[in-house]
């Protein structure tokens, strides 16, 4: 098995456009040598890299913060699988997190925006002299009511 491999190989395995690839070495999310030839060759373990920074902006993170993160990983060894565990422990809030936020995206689509009784009393669309606006952009019922019931108009 090959140690190193060409920018296209690390394109197709990982998915990720080789111009993306070149814009987070030039970020320092991933590194590279230089062959001869002066074309890049990767160190296979830059495929786990890339899965880490595909899941972390699916979670929403910068690639400032990604770097962050990345930075923690050892330096002195390619990162093994406790490595991995250590620096993505702390995620759990985070998708925690998000995972109520869709669920109440999911009951707001269903059990308020779409059935239309527009209750004075619990209808999160209604907005009165823009209370909510005060809070911030968006839909800040939805955002920041992170103990909303499912279920909220009634």
């Amino acid at each position: 098995m090959e140690t190193t491999l060409t920018i296209n190989q690390i394109s197709r395995r990982s998915g990720v456009a080789a111009s993306a690839l070149r814009y987070y070495e030039e970020r320092g999310l991933i590194t590279s040598e230089r062959a001869g030839s002066g074309h890049r060759r990767f160190p296979r373990h830059v495929l786990r890299r890339l899965a880490f920074i595909t899941f972390a902006q699916k979670l929403g993170m910068k690639l400032d913060e990604i770097r962050s993160e990345l930075d923690r990983l050892p330096s002195d060894h390619v990162p093994t699988g406790d490595d991995w565990a250590a620096l993505s422990e702390k995620w759990t809030d985070r998708v925690d997190a998000q995972i109520a936020q869709l669920q109440r995206l999911r009951a707001g689509l269903t059990d308020c925006i779409g059935c239309g009784c527009l209750s004075l009393k619990s209808c999160k669309v209604l907005n009165p002299s823009d209370a909510l606006g005060r809070k911030g952009p968006g839909p800040r019922g939805w955002v920041e009511d992170l103990d909303a019931p499912s279920g909220v108009c009634g």
